[in-house]
This record gives structure tokens, C-alpha cells and sequence, in this order.
């Protein structure tokens, strides 16, 4: 049954308030959602702002580009202005944050003589111990008592820094050949008949550390000549390929280093079947050093197959003997260090014959030093640094402070008085107050003033770089590619 609301009304009560909250509430849903006004140029502002930020912070602390300016790093790393060919590389920072720079590590840090400008360099000396240079190469020790030892670099180091021997350079255009049946008509082929030899430098000197050593692809032809080395360099190098003929008794590498011949022998296919491959060292004794005598043969008969092309690699680098077949290692064989450092690379072949291909011929990094040898006693916490480039590259080697004494001020800088680009300090001499000095100090801010008769600069040699100026290691290669000059610059750098 209804009821009328009209008949039986509902009783009266006091009316209660409406809930002002709810319908406050429910107007709002009603509402179209209130939104901030659009500001693009605030948004733009705060993602710059914060770009800039990532950037600088991982700059800073992370990664950073640089350009390779100049060639003092050639082969591990070029720069050079008649190519217009510039490396540009990839540093790793994060890793000096937890850790120190590690030998031959190839890093960038700030020049302790001029702070405003970062090198590159590789670390050879490492804190507290004694690092030699002689005859080319590097020695250390960690106290006066201790023997001298030469300083080997891991392979994958050794690898990155033979140096090509110039393709263009005559002496090593073609190999000498000794018998009217042998043939080389350039550097990477030498056709064997018979018994005989081809010899590298063809005109019978030593291989010697020529500026123009270690470019890739014909880089080289577009740098001007300079004058030619003046040092012979022992430690050399040759890789190829060789297949004998079926007559073939034995083919031999022969490294001649001073009155020493270090013979790396692969027997061929008409050896004995017990033949096996051997590394024979032969010295003439001379007023220097004794006779010398040591060989060591493989744990295993092994010999050339006939008519079987097979890759091979002989070297002699840092006083140990290398023999490698087919990208592996066969034998090793310390020597002791030569006096003498002249060297040729020889060819032999005993028998009916042998064909060899992509023939290339290197020589090491050798050290210069001007006084004959340089001694280095490394202080804690400080690494001397030298170039790949020893020729072409300001390093530890010859680190000069100049300073002068000007009223109460002691100005000290890099002293480059004979630098043809930016000498320091510059001089201009005869105006009425006496030669006007520019002098630019180790922070890079520039001092001019008169140089006075009395004023004489003082020297400190200072060949060390503190552990907190080291920046960062470089990792990586990632341009230039120069199809036209057969130039490709992306690589690991070790």
C-alpha cells in the first residue's frame, strides 16, 4: 500500500544542516581539474641547466675527448700538421679515482711547468725507485744496491709500439739479394732459389731510428724529411709469410745486433723428421764483451710443409729473442744486453727453394738521451713520463725550470728559451729600459719586465709528475679515417 506524503505528513523535526563539506566536495568534482600555466621557456631553462651539469660532471669525473696535438706519441698515438691527421681520443677519469696510474699506462696529465696545459704521455718511471736510460732502452731498480733491470712492456704494449721501418726510405725499399736465383722486386716479396740470403737495410748499414719510422698507410710521404737517425737500434723486428718448395732444407731468420747473430731457425720439408725449431745465438768476442754462445730448440719435431704458405714473426726486443709461427709464440730466449746496438735483418734459405710474402720490417722505440745516459731517482708519489716519439716529444727528459728574480717576486716557468713555436721565456731587446722579457709562469699567467744586467735566471731540472696532476688513462682511438692516405685510427690504445 502507498502512502501520501500529502495525508499523513512525516513529523516535524528540527531540520538539520546541510553538509557543507560534501556539497563543497561534490562541486569541486563537477569542476574542471585546475592546472599550472604552461612556462616553456622554464622547462627549457631547467633541461639545459641540467644537460650542462651531466656534462660538466661527466667530464669531470668520468669520460672526456681530447685532440692529439702533435706526433710525441707516434706510433701509439699521431698528430701532425703537414697530414692535417689529429687523433681524437676517449680518457677514462673514473678509474684515478680509485685507483693509481699502472707502468707504460698511457695517460694525461697536467704539465707540472705550465698547469694551464694537459699532456700525454706513457708512464714509464714509478714511485720510489731509480729509472735508466742507456743505449736506448729503459732500466730500473729499487735501491743503489739492487742490479739494473730492463724494463719489458706486456706484449699487447710491445705490439702497439714497433715502428714500420719507412717504406719510402731507399735502404729499405727492397731486401739485398746475394744470388743471381733470388729476387725481391719490393720490401714484401723475396722469391728464394737455392742457397742464398736477402738483407734489410739494403745497403749493408744498421737499421737506425729515422723520424719517419712508425707512420701507417703512406702517411709518411706527406711529412718532410728529416735529417736521418743518428742512433743504429737493436731491438728490430719481421713478420711475413713463407712457403717452401719441397727441397727445402732450412729457412732462417738471422738478427744481427753488433758482432752477435741471433739465429731463429725453421726447419723445412726436406729436413730430418726429428728437425726441430730452434733459436742459436753466436757472438764474436770484442773489447766490450765476451764470446757469447746459448741456443734453446723447440720441445717438439716440427717443420715446414711443402708448398704450405705459413705466417711467421723473429724479434729481438729488450734483450729476449722471439720465434712465433702462425700468430703464436714457439720459443724465447733471454740474451744479455749488447753494447753494440747496429743491426741488420737476414733471410737464409738452404736448399731448393722458398717463396716469401707480405714481408714488413720494424724496429723498437729507442730511448734518447743526450748525456748518454740519464738517471732518474723517482721521489713517493710521483711518475716520470715519456713519449713513444723520443725524438719529437718534451718529456721527462728535459723538464728545465727557469727563474728569475724580479724585486721581491721569484717567477718560476717552464724554460724554453730555443722553441721555435712558442719560445719562454720571449725577449725583446733595445728598448730604452733593457730587453722586455714575456715570461709565462708554471699557472700559465703571463709576467712582462726588464731584464737588468744583474738579472740572471736560475735553473732546477724537475722531470717528475705529482700522482694528483695525473688526469686520466687513454682507452680508445675513434678518428681520423683517411681512406686516401690508407689511414684508419680506430683501436684500443695500450
Amino acid at each position: 500500500m502507498s502512502t501520501d506524503p500529502k495525508l499523513f505528513p512525516a513529523p516535524q523535526t528540527a531540520p538539520s544542516p546541510a553538509p557543507k563539506p560534501a556539497v563543497a566536495s561534490e562541486t569541486k568534482a563537477q569542476e574542471k581539474p585546475a592546472t599550472h600555466p604552461r612556462r616553456p621557456w622554464r622547462d627549457n631553462i631547467e633541461a639545459v641547466t641540467m644537460a650542462i651539469i651531466m656534462a660538466v660532471m661527466l667530464k669531470y669525473f668520468i669520460v672526456e675527448a681530447y685532440k692529439i696535438p702533435t706526433g710525441s706519441m707516434q706510433p701509439t698515438l699521431m698528430g701532425n700538421e703537414e697530414t692535417g691527421i689529429y687523433d681524437r681520443i676517449i680518457v677514462d677519469k673514473l678509474s684515478f679515482h680509485v685507483r693509481d696510474p699502472e707502468r707504460f699506462e698511457v695517460v694525461v696529465f697536467k704539465y707540472p711547468l705550465d698547469r694551464s696545459k694537459n699532456f700525454i704521455k706513457r708512464v714509464c718511471g714509478m714511485p720510489d725507485e731509480e729509472l735508466k736510460i742507456e743505449n736506448g732502452d729503459l732500466w730500473t731498480r729499487k735501491t743503489p744496491q739492487d742490479p739494473w733491470k730492463i724494463l719489458r712492456r706486456p706484449a699487447p704494449i710491445q705490439h702497439e709500439v714497433w715502428k714500420r721501418l719507412d717504406p719510402d726510405e731507399v735502404r729499405y725499399a727492397s731486401w739485398h739479394v746475394d744470388s743471381p736465383r733470388w729476387s725481391s722486386r719490393t720490401r714484401a716479396v723475396v722469391e728464394a732459389r737455392g742457397d742464398g740470403l736477402a738483407r734489410i737495410p739494403n745497403d749493408g748499414g744498421s737499421v737506425m731510428d729515422n723520424y719517419r719510422d712508425g707512420y701507417p698507410g703512406t702517411m709518411g710521404r706527406a711529412i718532410q724529411r728529416r735529417a736521418p737517425g743518428v742512433h743504429p737500434v737493436g731491438d728490430v723486428r719481421v713478420d711475413g709469410k713463407v712457403r717452401a718448395l719441397p727441397g727445402c732444407k732450412l729457412v732462417t731468420i738471422d738478427l744481427r745486433e753488433g758482432e752477435r747473430r741471433y739465429k731463429l731457425e725453421l726447419p723445412g720439408p726436406a729436413a730430418s723428421d726429428a728437425a726441430k725449431p730452434a733459436i742459436r745465438v753466436e757472438g764474436v768476442p770484442t773489447a766490450s764483451e765476451p764470446k757469447l754462445s746459448a741456443s734453446i730448440e723447440s720441445p717438439r719435431a716440427w717443420k715446414l710443409a711443402a708448398g704450405k704458405s705459413i705466417s711467421f714473426g723473429a724479434q729481438n726486443m729488450d734483450d729476449m729473442l722471439e720465434l712465433d709461427v702462425d700468430g703464436d709464440k714457439q720459443l724465447e730466449l733471454e740474451i744479455p744486453a749488447a753494447v753494440d746496438q747496429a743491426s741488420t735483418i737476414t733471410l737464409r734459405q738452404e736448399g731448393e727453394g722458398a717463396d716469401f710474402t707480405d714481408l714488413e720490417a720494424y724496429r723498437d722505440i729507442y730511448y734518447t738521451s743526450d748525456r748518454g745516459t740519464t738517471l732518474f731517482k723517482i721521489p713517493p708519489g710521483c711518475y716520470v713520463m715519456l713519449g713513444d716519439n723520443t725524438q719529437d716529444s718534451s718529456d721527462s727528459r728535459e723538464w728545465l725550470f727557469g727563474k728569475y728574480h724580479v724585486g721581491d717576486q721569484v717567477i718560476r716557468g717552464n724554460w724554453r728559451r730555443n722553441d721555435a713555436q712558442a719560445p719562454n721565456p720571449a725577449e725583446i731587446p733595445g728598448e730604452a729600459e733593457g730587453t722586455r722579457v714575456f715570461f709565462r709562469d708554471e699557472w700559465g699567467e703571463l709576467h712582462t719586465f726588464f731584464q737588468k744586467p744583474n738579472m740572471i735566471p736560475e735553473f732546477e731540472a724537475e722531470p717528475f709528475v705529482p700522482r694528483n696532476l695525473i688526469v686520466g688513462r687513454a682507452v680508445i682511438v675513434f678518428w681520423p679515417l683517411v681512406p686516401s692516405m690508407n689511414v684508419w685510427r680506430l683501436k684500443w690504445v695500450h
